[in-house]
């Protein structure tokens, strides 16, 4: 019973040994060196519109895929994005998004498009209105990727381009029923 017991335990142990370095976590420089910022797109998108009384914000975006350069799967990837006007220390807003879980990256391959929307923005009544507002700055995103285990790495910091990407509603007109005598 003893042997038993004994051999059973030793078992268990070279299976623990055997499976630990597919649990550990991906250290921050291995995560560094792991993925490529590839596709980056930046603009301006709305939080809020109305048509009345006029009320438009607008908030910057930033859209890119990863490519994973290493000989590893990447998964459990969270990215953040802090958004500030540039030459001000005060964030404008941020984005949070744990965005590679359940499909890892594997090895040479592109993820999906991530996109990370600031929470805040600048308030103007109308598209034409933030030609001249003061208050639309060029504003610069820094982005961030964590993987389980790691610190934060900084993946780059871009500017914000001014593309607007918003349409106002278009006015509906309604339709009429034709008269009796427009259907003779």
């Amino acid at each position: 019973m003893k042997k038993i017991t004994i051999s059973v335990l030793m078992l268990a142990i070279v299976a623990t040994l055997l499976f630990l370095p597919a649990c550990q976590s991906m250290s921050t420089e291995e995560l560094k060196k792991s993925l490529e910022v590839v596709d980056i797109q930046t603009k301006w998108v709305s939080k809020e519109y109305r048509a009345w009384p006029p009320k438009l914000v607008l908030v910057p975006v930033i859209s890119f895929r990863v490519k994973n350069i290493s000989d590893k799967p990447l998964n459990y990837i969270n990215f953040n994005a802090i958004f500030r006007f540039q030459g001000e220390s005060k964030d404008l807003g941020s984005s949070f998004l744990a965005a590679i879980r359940k499909e890892p990256i594997m090895p040479g391959q592109t993820s999906e498009v991530i996109t990370l929307k600031s929470n805040y923005g600048v308030e103007g009544k109308t598209v034409q209105s933030f030609e001249n507002n003061p208050y639309w700055k060029t504003v610069v995103v820094k982005l961030f990727a964590r993987s389980k285990g790691s610190d934060y790495v900084l993946l780059g910091e871009y500017e914000v381009s001014k593309v607007i990407d918003f349409k106002p509603d278009e006015a509906v007109t309604p339709v009429t029923e034709p008269s009796e005598q427009t259907k003779k």
